[in-house]
């Protein structure tokens, strides 16, 4: 009834947020959760026991100029990460704590377990199922993976990949929780929200007008620099409360199971929120790294696929837990308010001394949202050059470029829910053609371990 009561305009809203929520529901849960836990064992937990050789990959010992692709990789994971750890980490978590509780930090971590799992399938199997240009350029993506590896019959689930994807990688959260920052930090009307957009979009461009190139190269300088600042920051608010930590881990494993922070006290909205959220920042089995590990300088697929499952750790392991304990310890999350990114600068105002939080989280937000800005374009010119060809994939930046300006000024909600959405429907096609053809993957890392790890003693 409400519906009947809305302009067509004003009804968007409600209508997203009605699709969100009921496309996030248990179906796709389980593929998610179920295609994790599948990958988890099929791969006979593989990402655990080779982590050691996957930094080995990530540190360069493998690397060879001469090999297929544009990025090495840890380029390539730095971009992929770049997209990842950004606003979800510090503005998504705010948002499942206050929503979720506690426990929903406990099911991301789950989630991050599995993630670990699907991310090495799937990033293996785009490096296995890419294509080339006419001028050697390499595509990637499940969409690849579905046309090259399951055949032409299956296109109709990577066109819709790629239609989702269209919209999944828009800037819209991280350009509107970016506004949101700036806005709060230096108390500035909002009604300079648009100004703010515009001068975002102008930065933007000149990195991803660049090419993937330029992408990559910017993206690994700053993921390393901005996680490691991040870190120490976290770690003195820690110190300062060192006494509310054996509570606050309390809190999350109790909290976890018993769903009392979400309302009517059900433990499925609780997993929802949590899973939901983990696949907001890791990304695992949605579709979006694929795009980008694909691109590595590799002829070994497991190479890449190895690397790939050190993202969910980086990223919501350990940026995400980071968030979610400063976000605790303070109290923050108590305090009402559905605006991530303002509950995470109430957390470190609360701790730390001179306004420093403001000045921290205003860094830290820039470098996290600017980094996500930049790669998230590229995943965009991938989806269209597939819809269309390569070479009009390009005309997607300026699609992208002006949708930062829009999402600017749209309300939070909004953009949760377009995003959530897109994502829900690009997971589909990534996860459904990661569990038809695991069975390659398996073969190809059985003869990868055999004559590489155990020749070599690694």
């Amino acid at each position: 009834m409400l519906f009947n009561r809305l302009t067509p305009i004003d009804s968007i809203p409600a209508y997203l947020k009605a699709f969100s929520k009921w496309i996030w529901d248990w179906p796709l849960l389980i593929l998610l959760i179920g295609g994790g836990i599948f990958f988890l064992i099929y791969s006979r937990f593989t990402p655990f026991l080779y982590f050691k050789h996957a930094l080995q990959i990530l540190g360069g010992k493998y690397d060879r100029d001469d090999a297929p692709g544009q990025l090495s990789h840890f380029q390539a994971l730095s971009s992929a990460l770049a997209a990842t750890v950004g606003m979800g980490n510090i503005s998504g978590v705010a948002i499942a704590i206050v929503s979720g509780g506690p426990g929903a930090i406990f099911w991301m971590w789950i989630s991050a377990l599995m993630g670990m799992a699907t991310k090495f399938y799937t990033c293996s199997l785009a490096v296995m199922y890419r294509s080339k240009t006419s001028q050697g350029t390499v595509l990637s993506g499940p969409m690849y993976v579905i046309t090259e590896g399951l055949g032409a019959k299956w296109k109709p689930l990577a066109i819709l990949f790629a239609l989702a994807g269209l919209i999944g990688t828009l800037p819209a959260f991280t350009a509107n929780q970016l506004t949101q920052t700036m806005v709060d930090v230096m108390r500035w009307d909002e009604s300079v929200k648009l100004y703010i957009g515009i001068s975002l979009a102008i930065v933007a461009s000149v990195v991803i007008l660049g090419g993937i190139q330029r992408i990559g190269l910017v993206a690994s300088k700053l993921v390393p620099l901005m996680v490691i600042l991040y870190f120490i920051t976290v770690l003195m608010v820690l110190i300062i409360q060192i006494e509310k930590i054996p509570a606050m881990f309390s809190s999350i494993f109790t909290d976890a199971f018993s769903g009392h922070a979400v309302a009517g006290g059900i433990l499925g909205s609780l997993i929802k929120t949590g899973v939901k959220r983990a696949a907001f920042s890791n990304e695992a089995g949605i579709g979006t790294a694929p795009m980008m590990h694909g691109t590595a300088k590799t002829k070994e697929p497991i190479r890449e696929g190895l690397v790939a499952m050190i993202g969910p750790a980086i990223d919501t392991l350990l940026v995400c837990t980071l968030t979610a304990l400063a976000i605790l310890c303070t109290g923050a999350w108590q305090q009402g308010g559905d605006n991530g990114i303002t509950v995470t600068l109430t957390a470190f105002n609360e701790t730390l001394p001179y306004n420093i939080g403001n000045i921290v989280v205003f860094v830290m937000v820039l470098v996290f949202g600017f980094s996500t800005l930049f790669s998230y374009s590229y995943y965009g010119i991938s989806c269209l050059g597939f819809l269309l060809t390569p070479r009009y994939g390009k005309y997607y930046n300026y699609i992208y470029i002006l949708s930062i300006v829009v999402a600017a000024v749209v309300k939070l909600e909004v953009a949760i829910d377009l995003i959530d959405s897109a994502f829900a429907l690009m997971a589909i096609p990534t996860v459904i053609s990661g569990l038809l053809l695991a069975n390659k993957v398996n073969k190809r890392a059985k003869t990868y371990f055999e004559r590489h790890i155990k020749k070599a003693g690694d």
